[in-house]
């Protein structure tokens, strides 16, 4: 555990939870599989398409709408219709099949539970201080094994931006009817977890390297209050 500015006293902890509570990437890849191979059963069409191609569509609706950087969920299902659109569906068949497909990969990626040693963390940590969420992602955390452990989970869209935007961090104050700076934020992204939660306001916990990785990171934005390479570090804080 690295110190670079002197935490103040604080009463709740906000955690990341892709990378910082668990390894996301080979969630995700199998997630996408999972999501790849119900489309070339369900939709054959899409069987011209290979992982690249959606991507390429993603990107370019995002500069058309740059509001779906903000909501992971709606991205997704507005790639999934465009995309069978384009292969040639017709609109009733694309809506149809973009649901159905969005489902098929919410269903997978969140299958999976957190290790029994990060849920004996949490539960130590939640004897002391009130714990909350604040993800970019979409994983349903009651399904990965948090049910309980949060007080709740904050996700971007519904009008709110992803991270390093300060709106989570602000909802997630005014939820927990506290100050922002009486809340450490815990993450492996040193923009959206550092920069994000110090320009709210809240103190801040970086993860470096994140869950399951090897390579530490550079710092190329504001500093961490405490930088940790492993999440069980957080032990001290007991």
């Amino acid at each position: 555990m690295k110190i670079f500015i002197r935490p103040q006293p604080f009463e709740a902890i906000s955690f990341d939870l892709d990378d910082t509570l668990y390894d996301n990437r080979p969630i995700i890849r199998n997630a996408e599989a999972a999501l790849q191979k119900f489309l070339h059963q369900a939709y054959p069409k899409s069987a011209k398409w290979q992982f690249a191609d959606w991507r390429r569509l993603k990107f370019a609706l995002f500069s058309d709408s740059p509001e779906l950087r903000n909501d992971t969920t709606a991205a997704r299902l507005a790639m999934l219709e465009r995309g069978l659109l384009q292969l040639g569906y017709d609109a009733q068949t694309a809506q149809t099949g973009a649901q159905a497909g969005l489902d098929h990969f919410v269903k997978h990626r969140s299958h999976f539970k957190v290790s029994t040693e990060v849920i004996e963390l949490l539960a130590q940590l939640k004897q002391k201080y009130r714990l909350v969420g604040i993800t970019n992602g979409n994983v349903d955390h009651q399904r990965i094994g948090l049910e309980g452990v949060f007080e709740f989970v904050l996700h971007p869209g519904h009008g709110y931006k992803q991270k390093p935007s300060p709106e989570m961090f602000v909802l997630a104050a005014e939820k927990l009817g506290l100050p922002l700076a009486n809340i450490l934020h815990v993450g492996d992204s040193a923009s959206s977890d550092v920069d994000g939660a110090r320009v709210a306001g809240c103190q801040t916990v970086w993860l470096n390297p994140s869950f399951g990785g090897t390579e530490k990171s550079s710092a190329n934005g504001l500093l961490p209050h405490i930088e940790i390479s492993s999440v069980q570090q957080l032990r001290q804080l007991l």
